[in-house]
């Protein structure tokens, strides 16, 4: 069944993650920031809209994935957002990664107008939204979650529902401290062996066939090895995500040593301008502190 679908922020990966959304047959109404990030979907047969209430008006179902909790909040809540129009029973999709309080707090508020929320972040980078294979983590009411369910399938393949509202984020939030905690690992890994004078890549490829492997030391090791920081993840958002984490631990009363020293790591990256490079450039960091010029 054709659905008419409002998409918000298609950037990075939510233009991918769109486009396959209207290759499952979808109707798609878009509304970018930049116009010139929806172009590729415009071309495919999406229709522009000039704000999200425009696209709220036209939507049964509405994605929104973009930087921050303030994004969101602005792209629902704010002047000529998405609740200026979304009619009772629309269901709205943040597929953004976001503070769980924040989160609760706006599936509470779309409540009282008779509009759903399910937050719906997710991993897997640039290549898992082109090639629909990402991992996405849902909170919200498991009803709401089953229908929206086939949309999810378009964009990934391993779709599970977490809990009620928040939980989506929360889930997020622990697979960014994984994430995190790893590459700081294999950083410093890969520093140890070089700073004995081992061979990194004879390192790597030996950690690879045991109990040290991961995905994180294939494809974040080998950037590091290669000194190749093109970003697949920014340290601009990764250390966005960690804050977030940190924020909400602080809340809770939560210890996560591991986690603030990596956090700590990215604000260094952010301080010495690599915002824009991928979060694989922690080696850098920890080179610089072993005396080894971060290069």
């Amino acid at each position: 069944m054709t659905i008419n679908i409002g998409f918000i922020g298609p950037g990075i990966m939510g233009g991918p993650m769109a486009l396959n959304l209207m290759k499952g047959g979808h109707k798609l109404w878009v509304y970018a920031r930049r116009p010139a990030a929806a172009q590729t979907l415009v071309a495919a047969g999406a229709t522009a809209c000039a704000s999200p209430a425009e696209v709220a008006k036209h939507s049964d179902v509405i994605f929104t994935i973009v930087a921050d909790t303030p994004d969101v909040e602005s792209v629902i809540f704010g002047e000529q957002g998405i609740a200026m129009q979304a009619r009772p029973g629309t269901v709205i999709v943040d597929m953004s990664t976001i503070s769980p309080t924040a989160t609760k707090s706006i599936a509470e508020r779309l409540a009282r107008q008779r509009v759903e929320m399910l937050d719906a972040p997710v991993s897997g980078g640039e290549t898992g939204a082109i090639n629909g294979t990402l991992s996405i983590m849902v909170g919200g009411k498991p009803l709401i979650f089953e229908r929206i369910k086939p949309l999810f399938e378009c964009m990934g393949k391993n779709i599970v529902h977490i809990g009620d509202n928040g939980a989506g984020q929360v889930a997020k939030a622990c697979n960014q401290i994984v994430v995190a905690v790893t590459i700081e690992a294999v950083a410093e890994a890969l520093t140890f062996a070089r700073k004995n004078g081992a061979d990194p890549a004879k390192v790597r490829e030996a950690l690879m066939g045991g109990f040290a492997g991961s995905k994180i030391m294939e494809v974040h090791g080998k950037r590091m090895l290669d000194n190749d920081f093109k970003p697949g993840f920014k340290v601009g958002l990764h250390q966005k995500d960690m804050r977030i984490v940190m924020e909400t631990a602080h809340q809770l009363g939560v210890a996560l040593p591991a986690a603030a020293l990596v956090t700590q790591h990215l604000n260094a990256l952010m301080g010495t301008g690599d915002a824009n490079l991928d979060s694989a450039a922690v080696v850098k960091v920890i080179e610089r502190m072993s005396g080894m010029g971060g290069k």
